[in-house]
């Protein structure tokens, strides 16, 4: 096999047609779009949702609650989870990401209460349930907010 012979799979690339570029393209004069009307003028067409003068259907639904826009939302870990740390260590968001068990920050770590602790540690997070610090105050461990 020679570079000036490989080409690319069939259907890889797609080829576009090339409108208005005369009648023997099979492709000329009005470029598929037919004559006159609303279709065929540049930038035709109709808005989406459009529905022809009827009513439309984002309309005639009735609206329900509404979005708080500021709502915080928190990446989320349960005490269960912490037992992977050693004891005596400074479990923050940091430690968290590099464990595997937080993704993204969003807007702080919330630490929850199911499950239980076994190894005393120093939990910094956004905010932590009541049973979430009794579990880590029970452990011998502090839990602080930031």
């Amino acid at each position: 096999m020679k570079l000036s012979e490989l080409k690319a799979n069939e259907g890889a690339r797609f080829v576009s047609k090339r409108i208005g570029r005369g009648q023997g393209s099979g492709n000329g004069k009005t470029s598929g779009k037919g004559q006159k009307g609303q279709n065929s003028r540049s930038g035709g067409g109709v808005a989406i949702g459009f529905e022809g003068g009827q009513t439309p259907a984002f309309k005639r639904f009735p609206k329900r609650g509404f979005t708080n826009l500021n709502r915080k939302e928190y990446a989320v870990v349960n005490v269960s989870d912490l037992n992977k740390f050693d004891d005596g260590v400074t479990v923050d968001y940091e430690a968290l990401k590099a464990a595997g068990l937080v993704k993204k920050k969003l807007d702080g770590v919330k630490v929850l209460g199911r499950g239980s602790l076994e190894k005393k540690l120093v939990v910094k997070a956004a905010k932590f349930s009541e049973a979430a610090k009794k579990a880590i105050e029970a452990a011998g461990g502090t839990a602080e907010v930031l």
